[in-house]
């Protein structure tokens, strides 16, 4: 029995498309988290110096701070952990798939499973962006009264 491996190969590249895809997509994500990752690392090594040569009100907003930038820190690594963990599944889904074909091995239901875990991790990680975002947004609530709310603009 003779096997047409570029046939085969050929076959194989096209049903990896999709998982390669979703690996393009954490890619993204990834770099976006990393970006966000060195602004609050930035900022947190500014309260540092910060906390030492504060005293009173203003040192306890300091620390205030400095607790939302650690929990905005462990947020993103759960993140990129978890998106780490999702490509690694990613790419074990497309390597069972060339092995099924080559091989000619019965790895569907596998193949199927890590890829489902992949899709499972990338969501969790998604939820723990946007968790992230929210605390964010949330130790960035504008005053009042820089909204001016009583003047008509």
């Amino acid at each position: 029995m003779e096997i047409n491996i570029d046939g085969v190969i050929a076959q194989t590249i096209q049903l990896a498309l999709t998982p390669v895809f979703v690996l393009v997509a954490i890619g993204n994500i990834l770099n976006i988290l990393s970006n966000r990752l060195a602004r609050v690392v930035d900022r947190s090594r500014i309260l540092q110096k910060s906390h030492a040569r504060t005293s009173g009100l203003e040192h306890d907003a300091v620390v205030r701070e400095i607790r939302i930038v650690d929990r905005r820190i462990r947020l993103i690594n759960s993140a990129m952990l978890l998106l780490v963990m999702s490509g690694l599944s990613i790419g074990i889904t497309v390597a069972m798939l060339f092995v099924e074909e080559v091989f000619s091995a019965s790895l569907q239901n596998a193949a199927a499973a890590f890829f489902f875990a992949s899709i499972a991790l990338l969501m969790a990680a998604l939820l723990s962006f946007l968790r992230e975002t929210r605390v964010a947004t949330n130790a960035l609530k504008i005053p009042e009264t820089y909204l001016e709310l009583e003047r008509k603009l």
